[in-house]
This record gives C-alpha cells, sequence and structure tokens, in this order.
C-alpha cells in the first residue's frame, strides 16, 4: 500500500465544528471530513477492495465513499492530520491477514479441573437444599 498515492486520493471539506465555543465557533471552519471513494480508488486491486468494502460495512455510503470526520481540536491543520491518521490506521487494519487458528487438544488435567469445580459447585447446591425423608 502506498501511502503518498492514497493520500492523493482524499478529498477534505471544511465545516463548523459543533458545540460551545463563543463567538469563535460560528465563523471558524476547523471540523475536517475526508472523503474517500474506495471503488473508483486505483491504490487497491480487486481483492483488496472487496476486502474493505467487507470492513467498512457500515461506514460506506451507497456510493461507496467513506467519510470520516474530526473536530477534536481547534486548529484546522491539525483535525486534517488526525483524521488522515485515523483513515491510514482503518485502511491497515482492514487490510491485515487474519492468522488462521491451529485448533490444539485439551489437555487431561484441564479437563480434569474443570470437572471437579463443576462437582464442587453441584455439591455444594444438593447441600442448601433441605434432606428428604424417606
Amino acid at each position: 500500500m502506498d501511502a503518498t498515492l492514497l493520500k492523493s486520493e482524499l478529498t477534505y471539506k471544511y465545516v463548523r465544528s459543533s458545540g460551545s465555543g463563543g463567538q469563535h465557533v460560528n465563523k471558524v471552519s476547523s471540523k475536517a471530513e475526508l472523503y474517500f471513494n474506495l471503488q473508483n480508488s486505483s491504490v487497491f486491486n480487486d481483492d483488496e477492495k472487496q476486502k474493505l468494502t467487507e470492513f467498512f460495512d457500515n461506514r460506506l455510503t451507497k456510493d461507496g465513499v467513506l467519510i470520516l470526520a474530526c473536530d477534536e481540536s481547534r486548529s484546522q491543520f491539525r483535525n486534517k492530520a488526525l483524521v488522515t491518521q485515523r483513515f491510514l490506521e482503518l485502511i491497515q487494519q482492514g487490510l491485515k491477514v487474519e492468522k488462521k487458528r491451529i485448533s490444539t487438544r485439551v489437555p487431561r488435567s484441564v479437563k480434569r479441573k474443570r470437572l471437579k469445580a463443576k462437582r464442587i459447585n453441584a455439591d455444594k447446591k444438593a447441600n442448601r437444599k433441605p434432606p428428604t425423608l424417606e
């Protein structure tokens, strides 16, 4: 994955942040919104696009556009850097190949320990009951 080529495909939009801030917040657009069109991207091959589409399943719009926003900082530049960093981390996370789990046998001592704990618990509950008279 080429990060510089990927960053060139990003588009940004700056909007006014929500929340308190007085008069200044009403005239400054410091919130950064990142837009990335996954379907038209030339950085990824078809398999990678499919994997990322599954990873971003509920985050993509109907057109296949990923939208991320950041308004943590008062600085527009800092918000842009934060949202870009978050985007790159999400892409890496989406492309990560999961290791195949190798199943192992449960040791005999673990089985014994589990059954012993079950027996102790069953006896404890049985002792709570009133005795039966025959």
